[in-house]
């Protein structure tokens, strides 16, 4: 079974971090076999409060998703992440299905 990240989030307000934890987030999502929204049909964001993105990241296994996520350099990329807006990090294990 897969694992997930479910990731939502306030719109960005500092581009410069984002920036920095795209280019950080790149090798460790090789690493890990990650796939940034991977389903053809995005969740839909309903009754968000505060949120305005969300993002569905894929990986091989619970364990995967588990291991990226306590990785060193993850810890380091994550920093960035939470200065350039505020979000919550969900991680599970389910099958959400392959894009046609």
């Amino acid at each position: 079974m897969k694992g997930y990240w479910l990731i939502i989030g306030t719109e960005i307000s500092d581009q410069e971090a984002q920036a920095e934890y795209a280019r950080l987030w790149k090798p460790i999502g090789e690493k890990y076999q990650a796939r940034s929204n991977p389903t053809k049909e995005p969740p839909l964001l309903v009754e968000a409060r505060d949120a305005g993105r969300m993002v569905v990241v894929e990986f091989p296994s619970l364990e995967m998703a588990k291991a990226c996520y306590a990785d060193p350099a993850y810890d380091e990329a994550r920093r960035f992440a939470l200065r350039a807006s505020n979000r919550v990090l969900l991680i599970f294990e389910g099958d959400l299905g392959e894009p046609e």
